[in-house]
């Protein structure tokens, strides 16, 4: 039975669709083309993070506005997903129960395919060729494994803080994750703080991270009988990370043959100067590639006072009439 659920926006459009791992059924959320743009009519699937799902990051409204709500009023066609074991998707059956068991679930060669399977249905329903992707973090890993395969069905991709590859000093074991993993409201505030310099004012307010974070543990239903409240998420994202940071990513970049834009906050502890610069360097096959730093932002610069700026730089690159599929002449 397909839940109703509560819109985030009246004209939302919700669909449940067949996943990868046998029929588990995929949550997209959906807000159409405004009629005013139908004629160049384009399409944008947001790919979330290692933690919370889409209507915490594109759909969420701050002061009554969101990311989404910027890019819908740029003419696009804007989607979210939310991973299998995320959001409203179908749970893990390894989810169930109190002890989680080994093997971490949803890692990027799972989410890859569900990227997968949610891009196809976009393309179908919007009677369109491509589509454009925006990741977050560790979402950067299993979309550069779409991206790297099927280059054709993308028209541009904007990397919001990718996770990279780094080279431990010494070799590592990474250690051996679970299949799930509880993240509490304290984590998250912890998390989400802690790259701001110390005589810096606060970029994340309070009163916009306590109204989140209540709607975040409503996306477990079993979160506020856990002391303290905490939701349960598949580990893969983590176990991706660390494997990133252990010096394997789990893409190649130098697969990746369409045009990119990485942006970051300055603050972002994931991804430094030199991380950018790598990934940047990386994508040796892109046929543009844009960098951009904005001033005052942490990894969670979509929730933060600088919010806008991304924004804005994520519409520039998308609608720039210059960034090309193809290499630029000699």
């Amino acid at each position: 039975m397909i839940p109703d659920l509560p819109k985030l926006d009246d004209r939302e459009e919700h669909f449940f669709i067949e996943g990868p791992n046998n029929g588990a059924k995929l949550f997209l959320r959906h807000l159409a083309t405004p009629a005013s743009f139908e004629r160049r009519r384009r399409a944008v699937l947001y790919i979330h993070g290692a933690t919370f799902p889409s209507a915490l990051s594109i759909a969420h409204r701050f002061d009554g506005a969101s990311w989404r709500d910027a890019l819908h009023g740029a003419g696009f066609d804007v989607w979210g997903l939310d991973f299998q074991g995320f959001g409203h998707s179908q749970r893990y059956a390894a989810m169930n129960g109190d002890v989680p068991g080994p093997g971490p679930l949803c890692d990027a060669a799972d989410a890859a395919r569900q990227i997968d399977t949610a891009v196809r249905f976009i393309l179908r329903h919007a009677g369109l060729p491509n589509l454009s992707l925006i990741s977050h973090s560790w979402g950067s890993i299993p979309t550069g494994r779409f991206v790297a395969a099927h280059s054709i069905l993308v028209d541009r991709w904007v990397l919001f803080g990718p996770i990279v590859r780094r080279l431990p000093a010494a070799p590592t074991q990474p250690a051996t994750l679970p299949a799930w993993r509880i993240v509490s409201v304290e984590d998250q505030w912890r998390r989400f703080v802690e790259d701001v310099p110390p005589d810096e004012p606060a970029v994340l307010l309070r009163r916009h991270f306590d109204d989140w974070a209540g709607r975040w543990l409503d996306t477990d239903s079993n979160s506020r009988l856990r002391s303290p409240a905490a939701v349960k998420i598949p580990a893969g994202p983590g176990a991706d990370i660390v494997q990133a940071h252990n010096g394997v990513l789990g893409y190649r970049p130098a697969d990746v043959r369409v045009p990119i834009a990485i942006i970051r906050g300055e603050w972002d502890s994931l991804v430094t100067d030199a991380d950018a610069r790598w990934l940047f360097d990386a994508f040796r096959s892109a046929p543009a590639k844009r960098d951009i730093k904005i001033s005052h932002g942490t990894h969670l610069l979509h929730l933060e006072t600088m919010r806008t700026a991304l924004y804005s730089e994520t519409n520039a690159f998308l609608l720039d009439s210059h960034v090309s599929a193809q290499p630029l002449a000699a």
